[in-house]
C-alpha cells in the first residue's frame, strides 16, 4: 500500500475517539495495523484498553465510519485481538501527556 495512502487512513482513524478516555485510538495505540486488500476492503487489526469493553461495538463502528469516506474504501473488516496485550507504553507521548501519565 502506498505510504500517502496508508497515512490517510491512520489520519481518518485518529478521529475515533475512545468514549472512556477521550483521546483518539491512534495515539493510544489500539491500532496494530492498517491493510487495504485488492477489492477495497481495508483490515484494522486493533485491540482495545480492556477485555471485555463494553463500548467494543461503538468504537467498531466508529472506525467503519470513518474509513468510509475514504475513496479507496468500499467496506471495513476490524478485527480485535488480544495479543500483544495493550499497555500504556503503546501510546503516543500527546495521550501520555493529556492523560498524566509520566513519560
Amino acid at each position: 500500500m502506498e505510504e500517502a495512502l496508508q497515512e490517510n487512513l491512520m489520519g481518518a482513524l485518529e478521529n475515533v475517539i475512545d468514549p472512556e478516555l477521550g483521546i483518539d485510538i491512534v495515539n493510544l495505540g489500539l491500532i496494530y495495523g492498517v491493510d487495504l486488500e485488492d477489492d477495497g476492503t481495508a483490515v484494522v487489526t486493533m485491540t482495545l484498553t480492556a477485555m471485555g469493553c463494553p463500548l467494543a461495538a461503538h468504537i467498531e463502528e466508529d472506525v467503519k465510519r470513518c474509513l468510509e469516506d475514504i475513496p479507496e474504501v468500499k467496506s471495513t473488516q476490524v478485527n480485535i485481538v488480544w495479543s500483544p496485550p495493550w499497555s500504556k507504553d503503546r501510546m503516543s507521548r500527546y495521550a501520555k501527556i493529556a492523560l498524566g501519565i509520566p513519560d
